[in-house]
């Protein structure tokens, strides 16, 4: 009797602890599957105008998207050293990658490290200028050293099209070479003080000379080329940069828009950021084409400008990135509900190949300063 009961005892004492294991497990698996929320990229950034420095990652054909967007970011944290914090990133996509994942990488890249997450932009384009790449970041870093003690000058997208076929664009990228150079003197800087240039073409077959020109005319500049979108029936070339200032401006934000270089009254020229700080935001979606689709998308960014203690009325670039011809004649009679008409900034407005989204109509992207 006392033997029976005692392996009675015994196989309960089995039941028990094989079920506590069960539960355990049951819960170890549950903890596994829980994926931790990445956190979003902040809708702006505020930085110091006088310590701002660019840089570009290096072309590799290795890899899909992913694996290329995580490459470009560590070549990009090398570049800057333990000195700089990358405060925004513009990614320019090609091929057939999903553009949302680098969003995703950018902030599980910087959260991982515990790093400030970066305001990101992400465009897609027809092609990048060398076989299996997919993706190219411009980056902008902030540093401890005053680099720029006078300010920058942001400088709109110049040359444009051209006549011919889409491999004529020398003349145009030729013009855009001259007019930056011109409205970079009269703005306050010199061709040796340009930073940053982004070539936006219309075909890639002249990439190297595109280079050559733009090296020979900026050569401390860091260099993008990329093919805007893979359809063009015109030559294109359209080229904007940004400049460090020789002197000091006499305001915090003024613009540019001389006669001898055939002003347009949507945009300015060259925007002169004189001021403390800047205002670098992500982009902003608008979804589908009516009139209040792209009321809606403005007016969202209105309210992330104004998050970070400034207005519309303080923008100094507008990057505005179309989906197709339609939607630019669109913009171009709605901007003007929200920009200062009388002080215009300066911009780049593109069709491009496409968005993150595949509903989005348009992305806008901005430069401003804090009102005063």
């Amino acid at each position: 009797m006392r033997r029976a009961v005692t392996v009675a005892l015994a196989i309960t004492v089995f039941a028990v602890n094989l079920d506590a294991q069960r539960k355990n497990k049951k819960k170890e698996v549950e903890i596994t599957q829980t994926l931790e929320v990445l956190p979003d990229p902040p809708a702006s950034v505020t930085v110091e105008t006088a310590k701002l420095e660019f840089l570009v990652s290096p072309l590799t054909g290795k890899g899909l998207l992913s694996a290329q967007v995580r490459e470009g970011l560590k070549a990009l944290k090398q570049q800057a050293g333990g000195g700089r914090q990358i405060v925004k990133l513009r990614a320019w996509v090609a091929g057939t990658g999903d553009q949302r994942r680098v969003q995703a990488i950018v902030s599980e890249t910087f959260a991982e490290k515990r790093l400030p997450i970066p305001a990101v932009s992400t465009i897609q384009i027809g092609q990048i200028p060398l076989e299996g790449a997919q993706v190219i970041l411009e980056a902008i870093v902030s540093g401890k050293k005053v680099v720029n003690p006078n300010g920058l000058v942001f400088l709109s997208g110049m040359g444009g099209e051209g006549k011919g076929g889409p491999a004529d664009l020398l003349p145009p990228l030729d013009k855009a070479i001259a007019d930056l150079s011109k409205a970079t003197k009269l703005a306050g800087g010199d061709n040796a003080g340009v930073l940053r240039v982004t070539c936006l073409l219309s075909a890639l077959d002249k990439v190297n000379e595109v280079r050559s020109r733009v090296a020979a005319a900026f050569p401390a500049a860091v260099l993008t080329v990329v093919q805007a979108e893979r359809l063009h029936d015109k030559p294109l070339a359209e080229c904007e940069a940004v400049a460090r200032l020789s002197t000091k401006p006499a305001s915090g934000l003024s613009f540019l828009n001389p006669q001898e270089m055939n002003p347009s009254p949507m945009y300015s020229k060259a925007a002169v950021v004189g001021g403390e700080k800047v205002i670098l935001t992500g982009t902003q979606l608008a979804f589908n084409s009516a009139d209040a689709d792209v009321d809606l998308a403005f007016q969202r960014m209105a309210k992330i400008v104004e998050a970070a203690k400034s207005s519309m009325k303080h923008v100094a670039f507008s990057s505005i990135y179309s989906t197709s011809s339609a939607m630019t004649a669109k913009i171009r009679a709605k901007r003007f509900n929200y920009y200062d008409k009388a002080r215009p900034p300066a911009s780049t407005l593109l069709v491009f190949e496409g968005l993150p989204s595949m509903d989005a109509s348009f992305a806008i992207e901005l430069v401003a300063v804090p009102a005063q």
